[in-house]
């Protein structure tokens, strides 16, 4: 796994398909605009979703997106993108993982989506894509100043056995861990 971060948000990018798991039967690739196959690393971050949707750049960021968020008020998604290749440097780092790490990662992130009644990932239609080989996804939890997309990040470095912070609301903590 990597973890990958814009500065702010940090995501966390698995392969595609693996002996383990194949996310692509879920996170479909023809949900993102492009509908491209040959893509190998999916990167998933969970947060506040009025804060995803509206907010595509920092410019962009209205009061009342900013108050929900903050405070709990909103509902969450998952926002997954697809990579050819990842490249490492200090805004993305590799972390090796034993089979049994992955699965409690497979299975963290996995538990974060929030499901339909025959437990498929529910994918948000929406054309605010950040690019060609994105899409959004319903979420189960709630974002606020004091559970943040970071310390879902963090929490899955925990699951998955991994240096981690006790608690983090900023990428920061995290990549300190990881120089």
């Amino acid at each position: 796994m990597y973890i990958k971060t814009n500065g702010v948000h940090t995501d966390i990018v698995v392969p595609v398909k693996n002996v383990q798991s194949d996310w692509s039967k879920e996170i479909k690739y023809t949900n993102t605009i492009s509908s491209d196959t040959s893509y190998h690393y999916l990167a998933m971050g969970w947060g506040d979703k009025g804060f995803y949707l509206e907010t595509p750049e920092w410019s962009d960021l209205k009061a009342s997106v900013a108050f929900k968020a903050a405070f709990g008020l909103g509902s969450t998604a998952i926002h997954a993108t697809y990579y050819k290749t990842v490249k490492e440097d200090s805004t993305c780092k590799k972390i090796w993982l034993g089979r049994h790490q992955y699965d409690n990662l497979v299975n963290y992130i996995s538990n974060s989506f929030k499901k339909d009644s025959e437990g498929h990932v529910i994918l948000i239609k929406t054309n605010a894509n950040y690019g060609n080989t994105d899409a959004f996804y319903e979420a189960n939890g709630s974002y606020s100043l004091f559970y943040t997309c970071n310390t879902w990040a963090n929490n899955a470095l925990k699951v998955s056995e991994k240096p981690c912070c006790f608690w983090t609301p900023f990428d920061t903590g995290i990549f300190l861990k990881y120089k």
